[in-house]
This record gives C-alpha cells, sequence and structure tokens, in this order.
C-alpha cells in the first residue's frame, strides 16, 4: 500500500490532537462540576430585596438598604408597605422615589397594608403601572430563570378574602396547576408565621401555605414585622417537614424602623431585630443559596444553601 504524503500524515496528527485535548477538557469538567452541562445549568437568577421600606419620617434606612441594591445585579422583590405612613402618591414620589425608586424598572412589588391606607392602594398600582399586577386584585405571577414566582395580595379584605375557595385563593391553584416548574417561590406582606411582638402570625393567608405545599413549593417570603426571621421546612400547621416542607424567610428589614420579637415560633432557626438589609437569593436550576446582606456598619448576615422539592 502507498504511504500516505507526509502533509496528510502532519494534518492527521494535528486533528487527533485536538480531538485529545478536548476530551481531556470534558472530562476535567465533569470531573469538577458534576458534567459540563451543570456548568449552563447552575447559572443562577437573582432575586433581592426586602418588605417595609420607605419611611418619610427617617429615610435613612430606605437609602441605606437602596445602597446595597446599587451594588446587587437581578430582580429586586418587595415585600409590601413600600411607602410610609400612607401609601400616597406623595410618599412614593419623594420617598420611596429616591431610594428603591431607582431599581423600578427591575422591580417586582407586593403590596401592604399601608398601601391600603390610601384609596384602596390607587397610588401604589399608579406608580408600578402594569408590573404590579391587576388594580383590582394585587397578584400575578412570573418566571425567573427556572424558577416560577407567585406575587400574592395578603389584604384579604381588599380581594374578596383569602379563604378556600376565593377568588385569590383559586387563581393560585390554578396557577400552580398551570405551571408546574421544578422550583416555586412566592412573597407577600402578611406571614404565616413570625415570632415579632407586633403582628406574629397572621392565619388568614394558611389557604396560601397549603396551596403551595401542595404544589411542592420551595420558599415563601414575607414582611410586615420590622425584623429578619428565618423559619426550618415546615408545613402550614407549624409542624416540622424536612422532606416536603415550605421555608419562611420574613425580611421587614427595608428601611422601617425595628420592632422586638416575641417568644420564639416553632421552627424559627435565626432571627434579628436591629439591623436593616436585603435578602439574596441565588436561583439555580435545582437549588437556591440564600444571604441576608446588612447595611453599611452592620455585622449580622445569615445564609445557607438548599435544594428544591
Amino acid at each position: 500500500m502507498p504511504k500516505r504524503p507526509a502533509v496528510c500524515r502532519c494534518l492527521s496528527s494535528v486533528l487527533i490532537l485536538a480531538a485529545v485535548v478536548f476530551i481531556c477538557r470534558v472530562l476535567t469538567n465533569a470531573n469538577t462540576h458534576g458534567n459540563s452541562v451543570a456548568l449552563a445549568d447552575d447559572k443562577p437568577a437573582v432575586l433581592v430585596g426586602a418588605g417595609d421600606i420607605a419611611d418619610c419620617a427617617d429615610l435613612s434606612g430606605a437609602e441605606a438598604t437602596a445602597k446595597l441594591l446599587d451594588a446587587i445585579p437581578g430582580t429586586v422583590f418587595t415585600a409590601g408597605d413600600n411607602a410610609y405612613e400612607e401609601g400616597t402618591a406623595e410618599q412614593f414620589a419623594k420617598c420611596y422615589g429616591p431610594t428603591w425608586g431607582r431599581h423600578k424598572k427591575r422591580t417586582r412589588p407586593s403590596v401592604g397594608n399601608h398601601e391600603f391606607h390610601s384609596g384602596g392602594a390607587t397610588p401604589y398600582f399608579d406608580y408600578f403601572g402594569a408590573v404590579a399586577g391587576d388594580p383590582k386584585t394585587g397578584y400575578y405571577s412570573y418566571e425567573l430563570g427556572g424558577w416560577h414566582i407567585i406575587v400574592l395580595n395578603s389584604e384579604c379584605e381588599q380581594v374578596g378574602g383569602c379563604n378556600i375557595g376565593s377568588s385569590e385563593e383559586q387563581w393560585l391553584r390554578d396557577d400552580l396547576k398551570a405551571h408546574p416548574a421544578a422550583c416555586t417561590l412566592s412573597y407577600w406582606h402578611k406571614p404565616l408565621f413570625s415570632s415579632g411582638a407586633k403582628h406574629g402570625n397572621a392565619p388568614e393567608v394558611k389557604p396560601f401555605w397549603d396551596d403551595l405545599y401542595a404544589a411542592h413549593a420551595d420558599i415563601v417570603i414575607n414582611g410586615h414585622d420590622h425584623d429578619y426571621e428565618r423559619f426550618g421546612l415546615q408545613r402550614s400547621d407549624g409542624t416540622a417537614d424536612p422532606k416536603h416542607g415550605i421555608r419562611e424567610f420574613v425580611v421587614g428589614t427595608g428601611g422601617k424602623n425595628h420592632r422586638p420579637f416575641a417568644s420564639p415560633r416553632p421552627n424559627s432557626e435565626i432571627r434579628n431585630a436591629d439591623t436593616f438589609g436585603v435578602l439574596k437569593l441565588n436561583l439555580r436550576a435545582h437549588g437556591y443559596d440564600w444571604k441576608f446582606i446588612p447595611v453599611e456598619g452592620r455585622s449580622f448576615t445569615d445564609s445557607g444553601s438548599d435544594s428544591c422539592h
């Protein structure tokens, strides 16, 4: 058999070498990260925010937490009570606007009880526009990375109740069925569980929790009590459920004055009532990381990771 020209032999060697290099890189990534697909799969979407934010009587807290947002990319959430004391158009313009309002274009808000002090929360809906949902309801959902995010209205009397069979509860069940995402998070203002001395538990939102639990949701975020509290995985009756339970964060630390705790509720894992800050969530394809980031000059923090159900 005639020998191949030297140039062909050289080309073949180069191609073989290139193939070997490629395979080695794939194997290296697989050893380091589980598999090469995981590198793209684990690029997180960022959700960051807090509730109980701009107090027109003292904007120093809201200014400090807004400064944190300046350095954190991603989607901003609010957990209600965005502008104090009455949620008026003037308070949104002069107090929320210069602070958290500079991140308005990337904010997905939720409504609190103080917004409803002014004309059925009309200034809130006027300020945020269509992104805040239908002004008649105030609840909506959206996608963020591979996660399904649900924003609810815990001012039950204002929207016809939160009980089983109410319009909002039926909407929630339908939305969960229509979006069977691997990972689900929901936020609203009043927490089902809270150790806060001022408000504490809000049992009227229990049907929300039951629907979310039945759909294997992972995280609930609330405000209302002016503190930070993280709960372990649990059911709506307060029973610990490490396998299927929902993790709740109370993040009423956006800038309004702090309030003390009462006796800790069952499954309360960490609490702080003297530090403004924001909760940052890295939402990965099959799990999440959380970190409470304090304002400048404060040292309290909280962090951890978990997988989706």
